[in-house]
């Protein structure tokens, strides 16, 4: 029940984490097993987003209650 709680967190803390901009030019479509899956509009915010990879994933898990996200996939 805990993991499924910290799941829920996760996807509900999304747009503060990342701001307007990048809320708006994604989606996310799941988070199993440590990953989270994200939606993106168009391949330049794809490769944006890669590059900002490890800082969204330092400020996620900075939210959350230990290192509940282990990787974020952009697709």
């Amino acid at each position: 029940m805990t993991e499924a709680y910290h799941q829920y967190k996760t996807v509900q803390i999304w747009h503060s984490v990342v701001g307007d901009a990048i809320s708006s030019a994604t989606t996310i479509e799941r988070f199993t097993n440590g990953e989270l899956f994200i939606r993106v509009k168009n391949p330049a915010w794809r490769m944006e987003l890669n590059f900002r990879k490890q800082d969204i994933l330092a400020k996620l898990n900075g939210s959350l209650t230990g290192t509940m996200v282990k990787d974020i996939i952009f697709r």
